[in-house]
């Protein structure tokens, strides 16, 4: 939103270094803009060099503190989220193998060691991969090349002309102070300033917003002051270092006391946050709830805070720097504790308001929530788990993230943590119950029931020996899960059955007592008994349509089209397979898009309108989706009957390389585009030497 000011040099460095190498690691101290010049020479690298035709992906490493979650982290920032049950580093791979694409990954340094392992592994296995990071130092991993990123020069470049770093000031402060802009008369002063900033851009950016108050003369003298003030680093550091946690501790002293004291609380939030959040963690013992609107705005104002405009409403963000001086500050002052756990408080409340939220008309907002909320989310589950006593509320919170795991993609995530705590909190309790049938669900939704079975049996049994009613309605609902994908149809029936009257018992009716009606209706499809399984789908539909819900109803639509493909009613099957993908999509709930999307593969086969080619192009999409949910169709002969059924006929009707041809193609597409195409918008275009729809022949509709 702001200018970019010099680099030329660098950037035709930049340009000239990734021609040769694939890993370029921009150096240098923190607030020298490595940030700004990695996002501005990767789009520069696009747009000149041809290198990266599946495009520049950003990834920001530095909110993620947990090794084991940055390969979640980088597959979320690439659009992939992760849902299986392997290890992410190898999801990451398969996803990236074929792509032609750079990678940015922004603030490395306090993850160098796991940051070089992913790089190393994603280098070597991605032939067309190229990495772009930014660290305070080199990863350290074969074939690196270094580019370290100087301050901006503060002295006239050869030749005559403005200094950048003069550039930048004088930009900065005609945006706080209209009208400014350099002078003969102000010249040698903001020279005078600059030089004694060192060039560094957070610096100079920081002295600019001082112009509201104070001159450029002032503002230096001041900085003289806080220079010998806040000099309280090692001796051997780096000056650089030195004078960066000068110009800071400058800018805190500029603070009020009250500013400074909300700059401190702010540091427990990772990545961005909102006002209601923050009047809940900073307010009280100093700071009154009321005043942190103000205090807010004047930390924008002194560029201590970043202003986002969100979907739904402003986001705050400190940066980096200045959070980690505030949480000196934070420590020094003895609070930190407290604060940290009155985060935590926040963010599980932001968890179980959107469970609740979760069944009606709010769902999609509720996963946009979560989805901002994430990264203190992350934080939240960090403390809990690493502060003895908490364990319990690490379980609370880990298990009311059911519908963010499951029906925002996050899978493999959601396990990480439920895994953790229920390591540490083995004593049968409510809150232990829940996490189990949790992850019990999951594991069910990965193709996982080596592990789904056993944690689903101990709630069941923990439930009964406790008198925990609800605990065993979920138990027993998802071990009918385990026997459906486990091709035990008659079983499942009959244990979805049980739930929903210990459902109805207890007075349950949300989202996942419409999955278990969708699955019993399943279940009876699968029997052959499209009667019964048509009678609980729609019900499904009713009580979904009653009170505004999308999630379950959108797995009823995916019934609906396989219940009406098997009686022969092919435009109307396309029709709920189709609204069921664009539903799922807007959860990102990669499970129920990718098995509409197959569905709607098979629909491709059915005579007279259908195509054998984008049949194929459909499940080579579908089977590119699978390998971030887990096992494809969860290892079910059941749920992967029309998708061998669709592969039949497409082999019957097409030559060998026409078959292969058309499902790489489909295998090309990401998310998005798969997408598009299922819902018929992304045209067809085939690839060289694949030739145009091939039609198909009427067939019979087989039973399953």
């Amino acid at each position: 939103m702001t200018s970019f000011v010099g680099r030329r040099g660098e950037l035709a460095a930049l340009t000239a270094l990734m021609g040769p190498a694939r890993l370029v690691t921009v150096t240098g101290p923190g607030g020298v803009g490595k940030t700004r010049f990695a996002m501005r020479g990767a789009a520069r690298l696009a747009e000149l060099t041809g290198l990266f035709p599946d495009g520049v992906r950003y990834a920001e490493v530095s909110a993620v503190q947990d090794p084991l979650l940055l390969g979640h982290a980088v597959l979320e920032a690439l659009g992939l989220t992760d849902s299986t049950a392997r290890p992410p580093y190898e999801v990451l791979v398969e996803q990236v193998r074929e792509q032609r694409l750079l990678l940015v990954l922004d603030g490395c340094e306090h993850l160098v060691g796991p940051c070089a392992e992913l790089v190393d592994t994603l280098l070597r296995a991605a032939p067309g991969l190229r990495v772009l990071a930014t660290s305070r130092q080199s990863l350290g991993t074969d074939g690196e090349h270094l580019l370290p990123l100087a301050p901006l020069p503060v002295d006239p470049p050869p030749g005559g002309g403005t200094p950048d770093a003069l550039t930048l000031f004088a930009d900065r402060a005609a945006a706080v102070l209209p009208g400014f802009e350099l002078t003969e008369r102000n010249r040698a002063e903001v020279a005078v300033l600059c030089r004694r900033l060192d060039g560094i851009p957070l610096a100079v950016e920081l002295a600019a917003g001082r112009l509201r108050a104070l001159s450029v003369a002032q503002i230096t003298l001041r900085l003289d002051d806080r220079f010998r003030l806040l000099t309280g680093g090692s001796r051997t550091a780096p000056a650089r270092h030195q004078t960066l946690r000068t110009t800071i501790g400058w800018s805190h002293e500029l603070c009020t006391m009250k500013e400074r004291l909300l700059w401190a609380r702010l540091s427990v939030f990772a990545g961005t946050f909102d006002l209601d959040a923050a009047e809940y963690v900073c307010g009280g013992e100093g700071i009154d709830p009321d005043e942190v609107l103000d205090l807010l705005g004047e930390l924008v104002g002194k560029s201590v805070l970043l202003r986002e405009e969100g979907p739904q409403q402003v986001r705050f963000r400190l940066l980096d720097t200045l959070r980690e001086y505030g949480a000196r500050w934070l420590r020094a002052g003895g609070d930190r504790h407290r604060l940290l756990r009155r985060h935590r408080d926040w963010y599980l409340g932001v968890a179980s308001w959107g469970e609740v939220e979760w069944f009606g008309p709010r769902q999609a907002e509720t996963a946009e929530r979560t989805r901002l909320a994430h990264p203190n989310l992350r934080a939240a589950l960090e403390f809990s788990l690493s502060e003895p006593g908490e364990e319990q509320l690490a379980l609370v919170l880990a298990g009311t993230l059911w519908f963010y795991w499951v029906g925002s993609g996050h899978l493999g995530e959601g396990r990480h943590w439920l895994d953790r705590a229920l390591a540490l909190a083995p004593a049968p309790t409510e809150a232990r119950a829940k996490a189990l049938w949790v992850t019990g669900y999951m594991a069910t939704l990965q193709g996982d029931l080596a592990r789904a079975r056993p944690a689903l049996e101990e709630c069941r049994e923990q439930a009964l020996a406790t008198g925990d009613d609800r605990a065993l309605a979920y138990a027993v609902h998802r071990q009918g899960c385990a026997a459906l994908i486990g091709d035990e149809p008659q079983r499942a029936a009959e244990l979805f059955e049980e739930a929903l009257w210990h459902y109805k018992t207890i007075g349950e009716l949300n989202s996942n007592v419409l999955m278990a009606m969708f699955e019993l209706g399943i279940a009876y499809l699968f029997l052959g008994d499209a009667e019964q399984g048509e009678r609980w789908i729609s019900e499904v539909r009713e009580i979904a349509e009653q009170h505004g819900e999308q999630w379950a109803y959108a797995y009823g639509l995916y019934a609906l089209a396989y219940a009406r493909w098997s009686s022969g009613e092919v435009r109307l099957a396309r029709a709920h397979a189709r609204e069921c993908v664009r539903l799922n999509h807007l959860f990102r709930d990669l499970l129920g898009i990718v098995l509409a999307m197959d569905v709607l593969a098979l629909l491709e086969t059915e005579a007279p309108d259908g195509d054998l080619v984008e049949a194929r192009v459909l499940q080579g999409a579908a089977h590119r989706i699978w390998q971030a949910v887990g096992k494809p169709f969860f290892g079910s002969r059941s749920f992967n009957g029309p998708h061998l059924e669709c592969e039949r006929r497409a082999r019957d009707g097409l030559t060998e390389q026409e078959f292969h041809e058309a499902f790489r193609l489909g295998g090309q597409l990401d998310l998005d585009a798969a997408v598009s195409r299922a819902l018929g918008r992304g045209g067809r275009p085939g690839p060289e030497g694949l030739p145009g729809p091939r039609p198909v022949r009427p067939s019979p509709v087989p039973a399953f």
